[in-house]
């Protein structure tokens, strides 16, 4: 892989690592809501990555499809699939009849593991592109 496909992987991986981290603080910031526009308790929202390859930049720009590089886009943020948390609060006004309250299934550890993950990550793609960049600028330095 050449300097700038490296830098269009890592560019790539921190828009997927900066939505995943948005999911992560929108299930966080809703760990408690119990009702929602489509019925029920909030539920909590998974990433899928996955591999896309794009035409290479310096192609692209001359209007060829050629060679590609590979990218990580954002595939699907699907819905968890675990039934929500039921909790005995008889006087909460989203209790059913027997006085259960649906809750969403978001635990606050594995947010927070999930939260660290993404941003390890994105730290991790950062540094790569800084990187990259250097070896860019050495490399222009070496033909002045």
């Amino acid at each position: 892989m050449n300097l700038f496909g490296m830098l269009e992987l890592s560019g790539s991986a921190l828009g997927a690592e900066r939505q995943r981290a948005e999911v992560v603080a929108s299930n966080m910031a809703n760990a408690q809501t119990t009702r929602t526009a489509a019925g029920g308790p909030y539920r909590r929202q998974l990433v899928v990555f996955q591999a896309q390859r794009v035409p290479r930049f310096q192609f692209a720009l001359a209007g060829l499809q050629r060679e590609t590089s590979s990218a990580v886009r954002i595939a699907a943020v699907v819905n968890d699939a675990r039934p929500p948390v039921l909790r005995f609060e008889p006087g909460h006004p989203d209790a059913n009849p027997q006085g259960y309250v649906a809750y969403p299934q978001v635990d606050p550890v594995e947010e927070m593991t999930d939260l660290l993950g993404a941003v390890r990550a994105y730290e991790l793609n950062a540094s790569a592109v800084q990187a990259t960049k250097g070896m860019i600028q050495q490399s222009l330095d070496l033909l002045r």
